[in-house]
């Protein structure tokens, strides 16, 4: 009786785990320990030692964290990253945003073309962002075999440096981010503009308002806080690109295109300093812990406002 009491208080437990959301939500938790939660307290861990490749015996120091910031360059990276995100972010915005009226326009007047230019604005975020690098890399090639540089060379325009000098590079890279990005803050502010009455629309053309009074007075603050969100979104995607900066210019030439992301791989990967690297991703991993905090803030407070 002892056992089979003891099988029936089992079945019970059981069948009130399935029934609450732990039973089904187990897996994903468990895969998100795996797969994020240990490597991310594996880095931290190791960003407190001299770690390197090249070796196996380690101490456990605050080496790390006094090299990366006493030593100026972590000031640059952190400057880069600054301007990279920046006018990344604000392109990617305002383009995205200007690509969503036109095809809401163009659907409004059934245009041909208005899915044309919807796909093609999604192919660019469909392509991983290494090919994306690589794209860019032989369009911008300052050979004669450069897509760019064969076009204007053929007008005239020679000599132009494009991922040779520190300057241009970097506006290069933001310009790349640029078209990569644009698809999310396109969709999410074409969301949002299907989401406006078109009795506001009507009543804002009766009282004799421009196309650009209807723009700034009524449309951007009617998705003001779809507008937000893409921004943080934004911000936070464009902080954590490494692929196609990797691919495009390798941080180069020098550091002039060196991001944060890309610092933590070359302090592991070529530096072979793991310990350094460890340091440059939990800065990362810090600030980016930050932003998801303050997305969260924001949409919280967004739904208790409406």
């Amino acid at each position: 009786m002892l056992q089979a009491a003891t099988e029936s208080s089992k079945k019970g437990i059981i069948r009130k785990l399935s029934r609450g959301p732990f039973f089904w939500i187990a897996p994903l938790i468990l895969v998100l320990l795996v797969t994020f939660v240990y490597p991310a307290f594996e880095v931290i861990r190791y960003s407190f030692t001299d770690a390197s490749l090249t070796g196996k015996d380690y101490s456990y120091t605050l080496s790390s964290y006094i090299q990366i910031f006493s030593d100026k360059q972590i000031y640059t990276t952190l400057w880069t990253t600054f301007v990279f995100v920046f006018f990344s972010v604000v392109g990617q915005t305002v383009l995205g945003l200007a690509i969503a009226l036109a095809i809401v326009k163009g659907e409004e007047l059934r245009l041909r073309g208005t899915v044309f230019v919807r796909v093609v604005t999604l192919l660019a975020w469909a392509i991983p962002g290494v090919i994306i690098g690589v794209i860019w890399k032989i369009f911008l090639n300052e050979s004669e075999s450069g897509i760019l540089t064969s076009m204007l060379n053929a007008v005239g325009i020679n000599n132009v440096t494009f991922l040779t000098a520190a300057g241009s590079a970097l506006v290069c890279t933001i310009v790349a981010n640029i078209w990569r990005g644009t698809a999310q803050s396109m969709i999410l502010s074409y969301s949002g503009l299907k989401t406006i009455s078109k009795d506001i629309l009507e009543a804002a053309d009766i009282d004799g308002a421009s196309a650009w009074q209807r723009l700034i007075h009524v449309t951007i603050p009617s998705i003001l806080s779809v507008i937000s969100i893409n921004v943080i979104l934004n911000i936070i995607a464009t902080f954590n690109t490494f692929d196609m900066v990797m691919a495009l210019t390798s941080g180069g030439p020098g550091n002039s295109t060196e991001i944060l992301a890309l610092s933590a791989y070359n302090q592991i990967f070529v530096h072979m300093n793991l310990g350094s690297g460890s340091a440059y991703a939990t800065v990362l991993l810090l600030i980016n812990g930050l932003m998801a905090a303050f997305y969260f803030w924001f949409l919280r407070r967004s739904s208790d406002n409406t």
